[in-house]
């Protein structure tokens, strides 16, 4: 029987560090129902990203993923991941290592998978990251402060809509998939948390043109209470919406994501 999370947490000195962004789940009948999101693992390679003191792990490790591999900076984490190993020496493999920095797409074959609960103070820059390589995952199911959870989510028109909006809906078909509280977390953030499923679309973006569709909705969400033809002048301004037939009185978070496209696919024309 494997030992109760807080004798590991206790164990390896793991209290959560705020600048890591660690907020630990440690009911296993949650992290359960988080593994269930990401659907039927059987012959999958899952990657989770953060893995803290492995209460997500076990729980994927309790399905019929082919393999885990648990990618962790934190030195502290990664001796808990080693201990929890010993326990499955052939499916568990433990990569120290910063996942900003690292390309997960080489860590594991196809069918792969990324499972993870997210630390709060990276979770968006690491998302975009994937978005740019969605072709090559089958399924992502992550976590994050509900706040982004609602960001990736919004439609067009809400005040929640913007530049991660825009990225995730093109590149995947996304739903907010469990709200969970504050109380479930050791120690327990001031903020309720999500988890958002992203399934990748048939048909993805080019290179290019999701490229270019970072630098129009930075440039028009950056400055969302403007609009267009003003949060857009360093790209072309009313000319650039001339040619894309979109009203320069119009603000960013009115676009639909054809619209966005069509502005992106005229910015990345040489």
């Amino acid at each position: 029987m494997l030992p109760a999370l807080r004798d590991i947490i206790a164990r390896h000195g793991l209290a959560a560090r705020k600048s890591l962004g660690q907020h630990f789940l440690l009911d296993e009948n949650l992290t359960a129902k988080i593994a269930r999101q990401a659907g039927d693992l059987a012959g999958r390679h899952v990657v989770e990203v953060g893995p803290g003191p492995g209460g997500l792990t076990r729980a994927l490790l309790a399905t019929d993923a082919a393999s885990v591999t648990a990618v962790e900076i934190d030195t502290r984490a990664c001796a808990a991941i080693r201990e929890l190993q010993t326990a499955y020496p052939d499916r568990l493999r433990l990569i120290e290592a910063d996942a900003l920095r690292t390309d997960l797409t080489t860590l594991v074959p196809p069918p792969r998978q990324i499972v993870a609960n997210l630390p709060y103070n990276a979770g968006s820059p690491m998302l975009v990251r994937w978005l740019h390589q969605a072709a090559a995952w089958e399924r992502l199911t992550l976590m994050f402060q509900l706040e982004v959870a609602e960001r990736i989510c919004a439609e067009p028109g809400s005040g929640a809509y913007g530049r991660l909006s825009v990225l995730a809906q093109l590149t995947c078909e996304t739903e907010i998939m469990i709200r969970i509280p504050p109380s479930a977390f050791t120690p327990p953030p001031k903020v309720f948390s999500a988890v958002v499923g992203f399934i990748p679309r048939p048909t993805q973006p080019e290179p290019t043109l999701l490229t270019a569709i970072e630098r129009v909705t930075a440039a028009a969400f950056g400055q969302r209470r403007k609009m267009l033809r003003g949060a857009l002048r360093g790209l072309g301004g009313q000319a650039l919406l001339d040619q894309a037939a979109i009203d320069g009185e119009r603000r960013a978070e009115t676009l639909t994501l054809a619209e966005f496209s069509r502005l992106a696919e005229l910015v990345s024309l040489p």
